[in-house]
């Protein structure tokens, strides 16, 4: 590969370390429960707050995946695209990947379940396209430097 897409590569992956943390705080979904009400803004860190709450096991689980495996799988690539790490650590990165992509199927199904089950009004906010952005260019990356020959 030449030198400016592997160059591409490494800043992609380094502009998603910080836009990771900042979808997480951005709002994901505004919910109320009757339509003349100011909607409450949910992220994915005062959605975590609550399941913390509630369930510890859960939020520990959930945690790890809506946080910890997106990060671990973006540091493990930068590692390989800077040549620190092996090529052959990719396995491990796409398997932790796949428990990062858990957080959207959970996501969906929420918003599924509660437009169903309340009597108000439930819109997506800016934060659900960048956190499904920052998690679909983590896909892209992690096959481009797969594919990458070192």
């Amino acid at each position: 590969m030449a030198a400016r897409p592997r160059l591409f590569l490494k800043l992609a992956t380094g502009a998603l370390l910080f836009l990771f943390p900042l979808s997480w705080m951005a709002p994901l979904l505004r919910a109320g429960w009757l339509p003349f009400f100011d909607l409450d803004e949910i992220s994915v860190l005062s959605g975590l707050s609550a399941i913390w709450a509630k369930d510890p096991l859960l939020a520990l689980v959930v945690t790890f995946m809506a946080l910890f495996a997106p990060m671990l799988k973006l540091i493990g690539l930068l590692l390989v695209q800077v040549r620190l790490a092996s090529p052959r650590l990719m396995p491990v990165l796409e398997w932790t990947g796949r428990l990062a992509m858990a957080d959207v199927f959970l996501i969906a199904i929420y918003i599924v379940l509660a437009k169903g089950a309340i009597a108000g009004r439930l819109e997506t906010a800016w934060g659900l396209y960048l956190f499904t952005g920052c998690i679909l260019a983590s896909l892209v990356l992690s096959a481009l430097t797969a594919r990458a020959r070192p």
